[in-house]
């Protein structure tokens, strides 16, 4: 799923094991944009980071093999 821009503090959903994961980081390389994930449980601490590959569009940013689990875009 596609919103209109990722931002630290979303919730997306790892299509293939289900588990929950919080933007933690976005940074840009060059022509790139990464988004770091942390997963998001009571053992986040103690577990890595998984950094994933931005898929932009004109209007829209989506994380590709994450879906994104909270309902309102706006806050």
């Amino acid at each position: 799923m596609a919103v209109k821009s990722i931002q630290l503090g979303q919730v997306w959903r790892n299509d293939q094991s289900g588990q929950d994961y919080l933007v933690t980081k976005l940074y840009n390389e060059v022509f790139t944009t990464y988004a770091m994930l942390r997963e998001a449980n009571a053992g986040a601490a103690s577990t890595g980071t998984v950094r994933v590959k931005v898929q932009k569009t004109a209007d829209t940013a989506s994380l590709p093999g994450y879906t994104y689990t909270q309902d309102a875009q706006y806050f």
